[in-house]
């Protein structure tokens, strides 16, 4: 307990006060604390019904906490108006389940800590953009969905979260959940979103899309001024929560695209995050790199379901497809598969004669010329699966990634003309997936299912700092894996 409270100490100290939003921990089983400069507040879990139950036991000055709401800083001018709050002025929803999920993983850290909105990660190259908190505009991602047995209903105050994802395209698909104890997999933390299912209807396809670390509401904004018009389209023939989907702590791309593709929490999934330590080895454990995306699924338990493998068991003969995206297990076809057989994958044209890429950025910028290119085949993957081989009918569920936004809301921030020019090329992409479709006469029978893995929040370039040098120079020994678990 000496260096666990030595830790706190300092994290929680003026010096880190810029970059350390909170940290927490769990003090006993089901008990969790979590504590700010100014003040902390210790819950409870109760197991049991269809959600856990939480109980504050005790608050100590300001309840870092006391704010979960999902609607603070509702509209882009509201959020640019607040850049990089500080946490009087931030909402974290959803908090008590997010920290509890956490910390039901085997391999949970010692300390949690969540970095401060303005934090600006100078070992990351000092990007514009950001995101791993809990704060509401980094954990809002977001969700739109339209096609057959979707309702209309445009923008909305639907409630939701990336872990009813999959419980909702399952539900497209006419699969009903399992009762109790069915086959021995993992219930999900999720459910279906009830109120934006058309009654009575289904969908004989659905294709998921990503679009990885996309701010929700500057999507929603180029959406309306005409620069994402395949997105609009969607609104308009479906439904868009207006306050997105709220991410899963860690709000990081991995422990998410599981989340969504599983409808579990990374605590409960087996993904905990981008890096981590397992405890059981005491070796560190790296899924979120160009190295280790196709075998990262090894670290996802074998009691937790994917779509494609529930799909595979409900309805055997269900053709399912996974495109640039590293949790496919139990997919049909896979990218990855293809990668791990070491069969060759399309080749993207050079820069120079790469469609739907801003050649103001394509060329300047190494990650959104790498990002592009692997965009494009995302697309060419897509003609190529749908609807397949001659005579096959299209797969029941296909899941496309597209990364380029990821990167150009990292390097440029959310509000930059480069984020903008990666919404309208991926837009753009994203036209040439549904042609395909309409082109097959298959549009009236398919849904689509738009997210992404978490938001994307404006840092501050003069609030950088490293946490570990703190604790090292205290003489705290510390592993900070991910940025932000840290392992004393």
């Amino acid at each position: 307990m000496a260096g666990h409270e030595q830790a706190l100490e300092i994290l929680l100290g003026p010096q880190l006060e810029p970059i350390v939003d909170m940290v927490a921990w769990t003090a006993g089983p089901d008990l969790y604390e979590v504590a700010s400069a100014e003040g902390r507040v210790r819950f409870t879990r109760r197991l049991g019904g269809a959600h856990p139950a939480f109980t504050v036991e005790r608050v100590e000055g300001r309840d870092p906490l006391a704010d979960q709401s999902r609607d603070r800083f509702a509209t882009l001018d509201d959020e640019r108006a607040g850049a990089s709050p500080g946490r009087r002025d931030n909402a974290y929803p959803l908090a008590f389940e997010q920290f509890a999920q956490l910390f039901d993983h085997p391999s949970a850290p010692d300390l949690c800590v969540i970095h401060s909105a303005a934090h600006n990660w100078e070992d990351q190259g000092g990007h514009l953009g950001e995101h791993g908190s809990l704060g509401v505009v980094q954990a809002r991602a977001p969700f739109v969905a339209a096609g057959a047995g979707i309702r209309r209903l445009g923008h909305c105050d639907v409630a939701c979260r990336l872990v009813d994802v999959a419980p909702t395209i399952l539900a497209l698909l006419g699969v009903a959940p399992d009762e109790p104890g069915d086959a021995g997999y993992r219930a999900p933390d999720g459910e279906p979103i009830a109120d934006i299912l058309e009654p009575g209807q289904q969908a004989a396809h659905v294709i998921g899309l990503l679009f990885d670390g996309t701010n929700a509401n500057v999507l929603y904004d180029l959406a309306a001024r005409g620069q994402a018009p395949h997105v609009a389209r969607l609104i308009e023939e479906g439904v868009a929560a207006r306050h997105g989907a709220v991410a899963s702590l860690p709000t990081v791309t991995l422990a998410n695209h599981t989340s969504i593709l599983t409808g579990c929490h990374p605590g409960h999934h087996g993904i905990l995050h981008n890096a981590w330590i397992d405890r059981a080895t005491g070796r560190q454990v790296v899924t979120n790199s160009p190295a280790t995306w196709s075998t990262a699924m090894t670290w996802l338990w074998p009691d937790v379901e994917t779509i494609h493998e529930t799909l595979a068991r409900r309805r055997p003969l269900s053709r399912t497809v996974s495109i640039n995206e590293p949790c496919d297990r139990g997919a049909g076809w896979s990218t990855f598969e293809q990668v791990r057989r070491g069969r060759p994958l399309t080749r993207a044209p050079g820069p120079d004669a790469l469609p739907d890429a801003t050649q103001r950025f394509v060329r300047p910028s190494k990650d959104y010329r790498w990002s592009s290119r692997s965009d494009h085949t995302a697309v060419e993957q897509f003609r190529q699966q749908w609807p397949g081989r001659p005579g096959e009918p299209p797969p029941a569920f296909c899941w496309v990634n597209f990364t380029l936004t990821d990167a150009a809301f990292h390097e440029g921030g959310p509000y930059s003309e480069m984020a903008a020019a990666a919404v309208g090329d991926t837009d753009a992409r994203l036209g040439r997936i549904l042609e395909v479709v309409e082109r097959s006469g298959r549009w009236a029978d398919t849904a689509f299912v738009l997210m992404a893995d978490h938001g994307m929040e404006q840092t501050d370039r003069a609030v950088r700092g490293d946490w570990d040098q703190a604790l090292r120079a205290a003489g705290v020994e510390a592993r900070d894996e991910g940025y932000g678990l840290l392992y004393l």
